[in-house]
């Protein structure tokens, strides 16, 4: 039996706002189209943390942006690795020359290809796989109240994995140096919930001519999902880049500072949205 903390209470109350959603504009509601400073974007009609940030705020991964932005332009090529609906692939495609967003939920994948055409975003470039260090069929978990929290089946349970009842189902992954063979990126950004290990270690080429890593850093994901250290996740990343900022603590680390760092927030449970690795 599972013991609910008052984080998954806030979870359960989450969970009835998407159900309530979802009666209310009736089962074969498929998305509710917003329209957002990102773009006039398709939601999944259940999703109650981007997509209702979109809706209600008009407005989703700003800072994200504005961070992007300070190290592209227009010649610059962008790969996006869970690209969710677009939100951050949209807005991006009017900064640089090229997007190549990747997303493993089919049913997200769907949203994003027809965002991308409302958008007119003839330079991003979408593909549904998952992005791991070998070519197989992965079980994946389907969020409903948060699609883009959909992600690799994890190896130990948590209530935040089941609370809204999701899909399990399987999808294909792959090596991205495989299924980007001779591509070259400038800007990496990564937000996959908790395969971000199993992604780095099926890209070592294209990490080694990209300027710039941008990935989240989630300890319970760590823990849950990939089941590996912090030494095992920056490992991964210090043959590619030597320097590292830390948005949420305003740090700039030299690479002998990677990991004391990082395992000292991985003991404290502070999570990152982006660190940001460069050569």
């Amino acid at each position: 039996m599972i013991r609910r903390t008052l984080t998954d209470n806030k979870l359960t109350a989450l969970n009835i706002l998407g159900r309530t959603r979802r009666h209310l504009l009736g089962r074969h509601a498929e998305a509710v189209l917003v329209n957002s400073r990102n773009g006039l974007l398709l939601v999944d009609a259940e999703d109650c943390v981007v997509g209702r940030k979109l809706a209600y705020e008009g407005e989703y991964g700003l800072e994200e942006l504005a961070r992007l932005t300070s190290v592209i332009d227009k010649s610059s090529n962008l790969l996006m690795l869970g690209a969710h609906v677009g939100a951050l692939a949209v807005s991006a495609s009017r900064m640089c020359a090229k997007v190549t967003a990747i997303e493993a939920n089919p049913r997200t994948f769907r949203l994003l290809e027809l965002n991308l055409l409302i958008n007119g975003c003839p330079n991003v470039s979408a593909i549904n796989v998952a992005a791991s260090d070998k070519t197989e069929m992965l079980p994946f978990v389907m969020g409903r109240t948060n699609s883009g929290g959909s992600k690799r089946a994890p190896l130990a349970g948590s209530y935040a994995y089941v609370y809204d009842a999701p899909q399990t189902i399987a999808v294909p992954a792959a090596p991205l140096d495989e299924v980007l063979r001779g591509q070259k990126f400038d800007v990496v950004m990564m937000d996959i919930e908790g395969s971000e290990y199993f992604a780095l270690k099926g890209m070592p080429s294209l990490l080694s001519s990209a300027r710039v890593l941008f990935v989240e850093f989630v300890p319970h994901h760590l823990r849950n999902v990939s089941g590996v250290s912090v030494a095992d996740f920056v490992s991964l990343i210090t043959p590619h880049f030597s320097q590292l900022y830390v948005p949420s603590k305003d740090l700039r680390l030299t690479q002998d500072r990677f990991i004391p760092v990082l395992a000292e927030m991985f003991d404290q449970d502070e999570s990152d949205d982006g660190l940001e690795f460069s050569k």
